[in-house]
């Protein structure tokens, strides 16, 4: 048997996740538990722990590349990712980033996710941005390109906001948070990510739309939740952000901490209080 013959394990009786069975989840209030993913190996292994989808994150800029924000990530660099754990999956959704500067315009924006379509493997890709991006949405979804809206917390924008910061606390911030939402579903999004948000604007997101809304530190009452692999299996060194759960120290290896992260997701156990902003 070969030395990783564990990670080539096949379900070929379990049909891969879509957009279809991502709505029937919402529907049914089954969690949808998601993680990031950087290569074939790890995308065979949260393939076989049972994620439902995959980001080809381009956090990678600091989780991979060492850079201290995601800005300097080339498109490049997300096809090329998205390409290496497109071979390592069999069940889950794979959605990967569009970088910065990548979608501008619309035009721009659809050549670049056709690329991460075409070259990279992915289903959806996922672009930063509430109001502004729109028109960008529609001319993607009107053209057979799923889209991932991701509002709250935009990485790509730290320069302009001052730095990682929760989103959503200041007089009427929620409010506009919920009108993104639901013009940006509006528009032909499939799915909206939330990032770094109180609690109950996590919940008014998702009582606001008919998309799946995923979490990442928007609390318990969103459809899912999506973390960082490498925060999850203990190879995140320094501060990490309140929402971060650190499998590894209850389990043996990478595969049960990510076991362990899905059984947590499905049985509502994550987050808990302690892993929310208020």
């Amino acid at each position: 048997m070969s030395l990783y013959g564990h990670l080539q394990e096949r379900r070929p009786d379990e049909k891969p996740v879509t957009i279809s069975t991502l709505a029937r989840m919402r529907a049914e209030s089954v969690p949808i538990a998601c993680i990031t993913a950087y290569d074939a190996s790890f995308g065979n292994l949260v393939d076989i722990a049972g994620v439902d989808v995959v980001l080809v994150g381009d956090s990678l800029g600091m989780a991979i590349q060492g850079h201290s924000t995601t800005v300097p990530v080339s498109m490049d660099a997300m096809v090329y990712h998205a390409r290496c754990v497109s071979r390592g999956l069999q069940r889950p959704l794979l959605i990967a980033d569009m970088p910065f500067a990548s979608y501008a315009l619309p035009e721009m924006a659809f050549n670049n996710a056709a690329r991460l379509m075409q070259e990279g493997g992915a289903q959806m890709v996922k672009l930063e941005g509430g109001m502004v991006q729109v028109r960008t949405v529609e001319f993607l979804s009107t053209r057979d390109i799923p889209v991932c809206a991701h509002i709250g917390l935009t990485p790509q924008s730290v320069h302009k906001l001052g730095g990682f910061k929760v989103q959503g606390r200041e007089t009427g911030a929620a409010e506009r948070m919920v009108d993104e939402a639901k013009a940006l579903e509006e528009a032909g999004a499939d799915i909206v990510l939330l990032e770094c948000v109180p609690s109950d604007v996590g919940a008014a997101v998702r009582a606001a739309v008919d998309v799946p809304v995923i979490g990442i530190g928007a609390g318990p009452k969103v459809d899912g939740q999506i973390l960082v692999l490498y925060d999850i299996i203990g190879l995140t060194s320094g501060r990490k952000p309140r929402f971060v759960r650190d499998y590894s120290v209850e389990t043996q290896n990478p595969l049960q901490a990510v076991q362990a992260y899905v059984a947590s997701v499905k049985d509502g156990s994550y987050p808990a209080p302690e892993h929310c902003f208020s």
